[in-house]
């Protein structure tokens, strides 16, 4: 099969991007059936084009029974008949290119469906026993589950519907190498792949020594294996680094986890760490305590994601942000905290508009099982059915996962029909319609920001240093280039220095300027309300009042605008800074 033919100029390197996550599901529906479909995110290239975002992930499309959302896949080389066909994601592919953006795969190599013929033609394609150990799921109790027909037990980690692969066979490796020469010639630009930690199984299946404690305690994760079927993976079916790969791997620490991304080995591009996200729960002050030691780990030889929220995860404006007296401020200080961190930014769809966690009174209106499950478990613990509810609805992935908010329109705009999962009710007050184009709507800031960091070496390829913060815990920190790197990367020149300073918190803060930061840096940028947007464009160039900067628009920043970094510094709550040198 010939690769499609493309106008997309891959040139660029996969640092230097900015990541869009799209959950199809939820996404947008074009034939009314109440489900996102393929031909709905066709629809919607513009906007996405609007935004500024490099490379579209595209979560599960392959077929599936939808046991787990698409993570359960039946053919690995098909289009899931709820989201459209083969030729419906030829021409996604297609319409992105013209426009810019690539495409990423969403690749589930650990397990199938149950459904899939591999699990009855090919037995030996899975983990039989007639001893299962002691493993957990994360899903439900056990990991293994009794085939009466088989008279066997199988492995899964997931739910029993989704029985993991015996990478110990030569013949499942390459199948997936078959499967992603597959979509390549189809014209995907990167995969990134699910749950893939899991791949290599510890050898002879090993009772785990804690199977009941933290996740982190497992012992089927991160094995020597899994390196060893990834760097394979890598040499046989990714030509010639002509694609890039991401990949899910909890349980790694900043150390173990330059196994994976260290340049010499040849595995992956870049991985999802999670531990951030326990750790920045309660209070997204720490988040240079948790960074530091991922920067001093990655930053010589590997790369680095930065996400907040993803189809997993609550979304973080409601979990650590203040969704309710600081919606707008909260949000653009995660879109100016993401954008201006080292490594590739990922934004969940719905984040650059300021969705928000759901709250729905019955606990049918919800769709996640494992959710449900954790529900049930805390009423057998003893929990009260309010607070057992409670919790649920706080950790639920369906916070993520209600349909995209699009205008104020029945539904939200995401579907003629009745959606899958229910609108967040709040659709009429956060939505894309009364955003686009509003000077100081959360997604303007996003749109600048994301403008900013394509084009400024010093966002995407600087060196990053923490500032004290103070006894307000103020966020603070500087981004720097040398003029030789900004030549070599090929963007734009922009400064050759930058610093950050943000309040994430409901109260004012003050900051002082610590020594060895001189006053020769100037505002360009603050979310608070007299200062909506910077007073330059991507170049350097100054701009002021509201006009078109590149196709974004921007506002100026008021009385404010070009003043020095003083001595201290006064935030507001929720009040983001950057300050340019020179």
């Amino acid at each position: 099969m010939p690769r499609i033919a493309t106008n997309v100029n891959k040139q660029r390197n996969f640092k230097d991007y900015v990541i869009y996550q799209i959950y199809t599901r939820s996404f947008k529906d074009s034939n009314g059936d109440g489900i996102g479909d393929i031909p709905g995110i066709i629809q919607k290239l513009d906007y996405l084009e609007t935004l500024g975002v490099d490379v579209l992930w595209l979560s599960p499309f392959c077929s599936s029974p939808n046991r787990d959302n698409g993570y359960d896949v039946s053919d690995y080389r098909n289009v899931m008949k709820e989201f459209g066909t083969l030729k419906d994601l030829d021409r996604l592919i297609e319409k992105a290119h013209e426009r810019g953006m690539l495409i990423m795969m969403d690749l589930v190599m650990n397990h199938s469906s149950i459904e899939h013929p591999w699990f009855k033609d090919k037995p030996e394609y899975y983990y039989w026993t007639d001893s299962p150990n002691n493993w957990d799921s994360y899903f439900s109790d056990s990991a293994w589950t009794w085939d009466p027909d088989r008279r066997q037990y199988y492995l899964h980690l997931f739910y029993p519907q989704q029985p993991d692969l015996n990478w110990e066979n030569p013949e499942v490796r390459r199948e997936f190498h078959d499967i992603a020469e597959f979509w390549i010639q189809r014209g995907i630009d990167a995969f990134r792949l699910d749950a893939i930690h899991h791949i290599g199984k510890p050898e002879g299946l090993p009772d785990a020594p804690e199977p009941k404690n933290e996740l982190e305690h497992r012992n089927f994760k991160n094995t020597r294996r899994t390196h060893e079927y990834l760097r394979e993976f890598r040499e046989k079916a990714l030509q010639n680094g002509a694609v890039f790969t991401v990949g899910e791997t909890g349980g790694t620490t900043p150390r173990t986890s330059r196994h994976y991304v260290d340049k010499k080995r040849k595995e992956l591009d870049m991985i999802f760490l999670f531990d951030h996200l326990w750790k920045l729960k309660n209070d997204i002050r720490n988040l240079p305590e948790v960074f530091r030691p991922i920067y001093r780990h990655l930053r010589k030889d590997g790369w680095n994601t930065n996400f907040l929220s993803n189809h997993d995860f609550p979304r973080h404006l409601s979990i650590v942000g203040n969704d309710a007296l600081y919606h707008r401020e909260s949000a653009t200080t995660f879109a100016a905290l993401l954008m201006s961190l080292w490594g590739t930014p990922f934004i969940y769809q719905g984040e650059e508009i300021g969705m928000t966690n759901v709250s729905f009174s019955k606990l049918r209106d919800y769709d996640c099982e494992a959710a449900k499950n954790r529900y049930y478990r805390a009423l057998k613990d003893g929990r009260s059915e309010d607070q057992a509810f409670d919790e649920f609805r706080r950790s639920t992935r369906d916070n993520a996962r209600t349909p995209f908010q699009w205008n104020s329109a029945k539904n939200a705009g995401f579907t003629t029909g009745i959606p899958w999962m229910k609108v967040n009710p709040n659709y009429s007050q956060i939505n894309a319609s009364s955003q686009k184009g509003r000077a100081g709507s959360i997604f303007e800031h996003y749109r600048f920001l994301i403008h900013l960091r394509k084009n400024w070496t010093v966002l995407s390829r600087g060196d990053l240093k923490f500032l004290p913060s103070g006894k307000d815990r103020v966020l603070a920190w500087k981004r720097s280039v040398a003029r030789k790197e900004k030549r070599e990367f090929g963007l734009s020149v922009g400064p050759d220095a930058l610093i950050l300073i943000s309040n994430p918190a409901d109260h004012s803060a003050l900051w002082k300027r610590p020594a060895g930061v001189g006053r020769n840096y100037r505002l360009i940028y603050s979310n608070s309300n007299s200062q909506l947007l910077l007073d330059q464009d991507a170049a350097g160039r100054p701009v002021s009042g509201e006009r078109e900067v590149d196709s974004v628009a921007v506002t100026g920043a008021g009385e404010f605008a070009g003043e020095q970094l003083g001595s201290t510094v006064i935030l507001g709550p929720w009040e983001t800074r950057l300050y340019v040198r020179g």
